[in-house]
């Protein structure tokens, strides 16, 4: 039987080579940015808060299974209060992780307890509007939703669901996905396709704040796919490899929302996620150790730069990026 990344592979390269219709990928792009990043020196970015550990190995997994319950909202970050010229992931995964530092981690109990009038305060998102407001709902749902997960599947335990994995990150995502928030499955031409965005990252982010080992010892890391969002297709379409037709392009440049799980939104996530993989491959096959999480945080990084910046990407109001 295939796992849940095989299947995401799969899904993603039937999408690209029968069904899309409103993005395609440049294989001469690709070839060239394939070059490009086999050469390319590390790129100097910010320290992502979920990549620090704390002093207390429970409050580290906490602290990471916390925050990528709330990693979602790049639809509304146009409208956030942002800390400091951060962006909108690191405007929130900073002021969690202070509320972590100043008052310790939430239990189960606590989190089922969270408020939107909670989240606005710790996020410092009170009195941003009606839009963040409903933001904010959405990020305490998905707090009382991990709450109830652990409390009901591993007595309360953080340590639960990682221990029940038992080092495959496949199996974490699977337990993951059984909260709605993390089931992030669209339907297209008449099939699923599934992403598994946020599950996929709490893999990566727990081995990264861990050094792989111990909590963050997972054996199919390598097998993780990019962890698909707006940003990283957005990279790829300013380097030419994802090639929008000229409505949809448009649309994006105007600001014009796309709806969540529409034909057009899941063909940029999908055939994102099959041009790294074709990238991988031709990087592998050059001589280069690489996987599609590292093309993820590279990508991910050069999209932080202000050329990227400059010109909008998608926009979707959706609790799966």
């Amino acid at each position: 039987m295939s796992d849940v990344f095989e299947r995401i592979r799969a899904s993603a390269a039937r999408v690209a080579a029968h069904q899309a219709r409103q993005v395609r990928i440049d294989a001469a792009a690709l070839a060239a940015l394939s070059t490009r990043i086999a050469s390319a020196t590390p790129l100097a970015t910010p320290i992502d808060p979920a990549h620090r550990p704390f002093g207390d190995p429970e409050q580290t997994l906490a602290f990471v299974l916390s925050l990528d319950a709330i990693n979602f909202g790049s639809g509304w970050f146009p409208l956030l209060r942002k800390r400091d010229g951060r962006s909108g992931y690191f405007s929130i995964a900073t002021a969690l992780r202070a509320h972590f530092e100043a008052h310790g981690a939430w239990d189960a109990a606590a989190l089922v307890r969270v408020t939107p009038a909670e989240c606005s305060r710790i996020l410092g998102q009170q009195g941003a509007g009606p839009e963040i407001d409903e933001l904010m709902a959405l990020f305490a749902r998905a707090l009382n939703d991990l709450g109830h997960f652990l409390g009901e599947r591993f007595g309360g335990r953080f340590t639960g669901p990682v221990r029940a994995a038992a080092g495959r990150g496949a199996a974490l995502v699977e337990q993951l996905a059984e909260m709605p928030f993390y089931r992030d499955v669209a339907r297209y031409a008449g099939r699923e396709v599934p992403f598994y965005k946020r599950a996929q990252i709490t893999v990566s982010d727990l081995a990264t704040a861990f050094g792989g080992e111990g909590l963050g010892r997972f054996e199919d890391r390598a097998r993780l796919t990019i962890f698909a969002d707006n940003l990283v297709p957005h990279v790829l379409r300013l380097e030419g490899v994802l090639v929008y037709d000229a409505d949809l392009l448009s649309r994006i440049d105007a600001g014009r929302e796309l709806a969540a799980g529409s034909p057009e939104e899941v063909e940029i996530r999908a055939l994102a996620l099959h041009a790294v993989e074709l990238c991988v491959e031709r990087l592998r096959a050059a001589g280069v150790d690489t996987s599609a999480e590292r093309l993820d945080h590279w990508l991910w990084n050069r999209g932080q730069r202000p050329e990227f910046k400059a010109h909008p990407r998608h926009r979707t109001r959706t609790v799966y990026y």
